[in-house]
């Protein structure tokens, strides 16, 4: 099993793979799905940011009031050193498990592409997760909203965000996977 929880196996990982790559699917896919769920001028949090284009793809749609953290030092130097040009998009080096750096309800939309999945990979994977909930759900403001994007079958998935303690409206959407883009040559 990857130790996909450790920060050492993402950073030899983003150091060996150096390239942009979005786990699952791109915004461009999970725009018409998401979008409704935001206002431009909601301050995000974007946990496992990797190098992930979703950052600069939300940006670039008007999301720019962004915080973007990794556990990985590689992945947020690199990160950011390509976004040096746009101040708003912050990254920090941070475990998602300790957010302890942020003040209670600080931001407006917590979004999660996979970082739940890979911690459920780990070990202590449920306690991992009911930390990184408890988490996320200090971290977010009264009418915030927490967008978790996973791979994993809703009645494998649901029960974490459904315990009493976190108190929240829970809705379910499935996510079509992308079309496969033809070229001409393929007729």
């Amino acid at each position: 099993m990857a130790q996909y929880g450790l920060a050492s196996y993402w950073d030899e990982r983003y150091t060996r793979d150096s390239d942009f790559f979005d786990w699952y699917q791109k915004w461009e896919d999970l725009r018409c799905h998401i979008s409704p769920f935001l206002e431009k001028p909601h301050k995000i949090l974007n946990l496992g940011c990797g190098l992930s284009r979703m950052s600069e793809s939300l940006f670039e749609d008007g999301y720019q009031n962004q915080t973007n953290i990794d556990i990985s030092k590689a992945a947020i130097e690199k990160m950011s050193k390509h976004y040096k040009e746009k101040p708003s998009m912050e990254f920090r080096v941070m475990n998602a498990l300790d957010m302890s750096a942020f003040p209670s309800e600080t931001f407006d939309t917590v979004i999660d592409k996979g970082t739940m999945d890979a911690i459920l990979c780990g070990e202590s994977s449920t306690t991992n997760v009911a930390q990184l909930l408890k988490e996320v759900n200090r971290v977010l403001n009264r009418n915030g909203r927490y967008i978790c994007i996973t791979y994993g079958q809703p009645s494998f998935r649901l029960p974490y965000f459904e315990r009493a303690e976190l108190e929240w409206d829970v809705q379910h959407l499935s996510v079509p996977k992308p079309a496969l883009k033809t070229t001409g040559k393929d007729k």
